[in-house]
C-alpha cells in the first residue's frame, strides 16, 4: 500500500510493481519539494520502514534521478533533467506544425514555452511567412514568471496561494492572459496554457505582437491550438 497525499493508501497487485510504484512516488515527491525531503519525511509519506526508504533512494540516487545533499536532504538530480529533455522533445514535435499554422494566420511569432522553477523558458519558436516584419526572440529564451503573459500564463497553472498576483487570478479565472510591454517595450502578449495532464510541466502558448487587435481577436484561436497540441500529445 502507498500512502497519497490526501492520505489514503492505493492497494498494490505485487511486490514488484509494489517497489516500482514506491519508487516512482519518492521521484515524485522528491522533485516536488525544492527544499528537499529527509529520508524519514520519505518514508512517512510513503507509508514504509526508513530501511525500505533508504534503499530506494539508493538507486534512485545510482540512476542520478535525485542527489542527497550536505544537508542530508534528498533532492532532484541531474537525470530528471534529461527525462524533461526527451518529454520536451516529443512536446515541441507535437507543437511544431500548429505552431506553423497559427504564426502565419496572425502574422506574429508565435512560442510556447514551460515553467523552469522561476522562469518561463521557450522551447519553440516559429515566426511567420506570411509578413516580411514581425517581433522575434529565440529558442531558450527565458525571463521571470512575475512578468509578461507568459509568466502569467503558467503561474495560473500552479495552485492558488494568497502571494498569486492579481495577473495570475485573472489569468486562472480567464483561461489566459494579456499584456503589454511587460517583456519586450511596447509588445503585446498572449498567452493560453495547455491543457496537459499528470506530471507536465507547465506549459503555454504564447503570440507576440506590436499589434494589440492581434492579441484580443485572437483568445479563441490560440486556445483552440492549444487543445489541439494536447490531443497530439496524448495520442
Amino acid at each position: 500500500m502507498i500512502k497519497e497525499p490526501g492520505g489514503e493508501r492505493t492497494p498494490i497487485r505485487n511486490s514488484g510493481s509494489q517497489t516500482l510504484a514506491r519508487g516512482l512516488t519518492a521521484l515524485q515527491m522528491i522533485t516536488d519539494a525544492p527544499e528537499g525531503l529527509s529520508v524519514q519525511e520519505i518514508a512517512e509519506r510513503l507509508g514504509a520502514h526508513r530501511t525500505i526508504a533508504y534503499r530506494l533512494l539508493g538507486t534512485l540516487v545510482d540512476f542520478h534521478l535525485i542527489t542527497r545533499g550536505a544537508d542530508g536532504r534528498y533532492r532532484a538530480g541531474a537525470g530528471t533533467v534529461a527525462l524533461a529533455r526527451n518529454y520536451q522533445t516529443v512536446l515541441r514535435d507535437a507543437a511544431l506544425p500548429v505552431l506553423r499554422r497559427l504564426a502565419d494566420e496572425l502574422g506574429s511569432t508565435v512560442a510556447m514555452l514551460v515553467a523552469e522553477l522561476d522562469e518561463a523558458v521557450a522551447i519553440a519558436v516559429v515566426a511567420p511567412q506570411s509578413v516580411d516584419y514581425h517581433l522575434a526572440f529565440r529558442e531558450g529564451s527565458r525571463h521571470p514568471l512575475h512578468r509578461g503573459a507568459a509568466g502569467h500564463a503558467l503561474s495560473s497553472l500552479h495552485a492558488p496561494t494568497p502571494a498569486d498576483t492579481e495577473a495570475v487570478v485573472r489569468a486562472r479565472r480567464d483561461g489566459y492572459a494579456i499584456t503589454h510591454g511587460e517583456v519586450e517595450p511596447g509588445a503585446y502578449g498572449l498567452s493560453v496554457p495547455l491543457p496537459l495532464a499528470g506530471q507536465s510541466p507547465p506549459t503555454c502558448i504564447n503570440v507576440i505582437t506590436y499589434r494589440e487587435g492581434i492579441v484580443k481577436e485572437s483568445v479563441e484561436r490560440v486556445r483552440k491550438a492549444a487543445e489541439e497540441i494536447a490531443r497530439a500529445v496524448r495520442s
